[in-house]
């Protein structure tokens, strides 16, 4: 994984133009403009998909925040699928749309379709997840988590939830993955692994790791077949909320308490999560803000304005335990 603070800015110049082709699924309804008269800007957006929570709240912030700022947003979901966002990003190029945004559903592949975009003077930001590029000047910035460090928060948050728990003993672990390929997925398991391996080494083992594909649906069916192959399980680290709020009914379905018999940690930081935190079926979780609509919007009008930007501006966000999640939970906005 290239190191994403390391890449110089890079701004250029930008076109302007409306449309979006059925490349996936899209939300005309997602389009505002500016009033008074004046040009909006606009903006084309390619979103993951909705396989989560986390990711209904995100696209909910990117269209309130383009509508309060007046941009006219090109919104599409790519259902998951790498192809759909190569297809939407090249109708945005088409469209000459003023500067494109995308969530890339994996790390690798973008190359030829960023390449398209810059020869066009298009520029493009990336939300929430970084891209591997051979030209750190296909895109101008990255907004969103350092989730290498998430999952060295996620560790630190199990070294507090295994001494809360007085657990004795060997510390076998299930990972539930997200998405293979994601940014997330791969620097998640990252970063929980280098805390392991430099802290615990003797007492801390994965014993098994699989893809849920960060959903509800994933996190059940892989849960169900962890448990069956290892039954000895006694740690969950998901990758994702909506994982092992799925996880959480195959270790009841399976005559285990959530929570108690199987300690558990997961990041995001949905409000479903805190729902069974509070219940304490969740031991702890990590947060990955959501919301970050309103700090794209000012990025976009920066990189359409020709503006100087860092290179990776990161989101702000918090770890919460069991019993900060009752009072935690009237307040969450996801």
């Amino acid at each position: 994984m290239l190191n994403r603070r390391n890449f110089l800015t890079a701004a250029v110049g930008v076109a302007a133009a409306t449309g979006l082709t059925a490349c996936a699924k899209k939300d005309d309804g997602a389009s505002s403009s500016s009033a008074g008269g004046s040009k909006a800007i606009t903006l084309g957006f390619s979103q993951v998909g909705s396989e989560s929570g986390w990711r209904t709240a995100n696209s909910d912030s990117v269209k309130s925040a383009a509508k309060e700022a007046g941009y006219t947003l090109k919104f599409s979901d790519a259902q998951q699928k790498q192809e759909n966002q190569i297809s939407a990003i090249r109708s945005y190029i088409a469209q000459k749309v003023d500067v494109i945004a995308f969530s890339p559903v994996v790390v690798t592949g973008w190359d030829a379709v960023l390449k398209e975009a810059k020869a066009q003077k298009i520029p493009v930001v990336l939300t929430d997840r970084s891209v591997e590029t051979s030209d750190p000047s296909l895109y101008v910035t990255l907004v969103g988590s350092d989730f290498t460090d998430e999952g060295r928060r996620a560790a630190r948050m199990l070294e507090k939830v295994l001494q809360k728990a007085g657990h004795k003993g060997p510390v076998k672990i299930a990972q539930l993955e997200g998405t293979t390929g994601a940014a997330p997925a791969i620097e998640r398991a990252k970063g929980f692994k280098e805390v392991m391996d430099a802290e615990h080494k003797d007492d801390w083992k994965i014993v098994i790791s699989q893809t849920g594909d960060f959903t509800r649906a994933g996190g059940k069916q892989v849960m169900a077949a962890f448990l069956q192959s290892n039954p000895d399980i006694n740690v969950l680290f998901a990758h994702n909320d909506d994982m092992a709020i799925g996880a959480i009914q195959s270790i009841e379905a399976a005559g285990k308490k959530p929570g108690k018999d199987i300690l558990i940690v997961s990041i995001d930081g949905v409000k479903d999560g805190f729902v069974a935190m509070s219940q304490g079926k969740i031991n702890g979780i990590v947060e990955c803000n959501p919301l970050l609509g309103p700090q794209l919007m000012e990025v976009v009008k920066k990189v359409h304005n020709g503006e100087k930007v860092e290179r990776w501006i990161k989101t702000k966000e918090s770890d919460f335990t069991q019993d900060q999640a009752k009072d935690a939970l009237p307040t969450r906005k996801y």
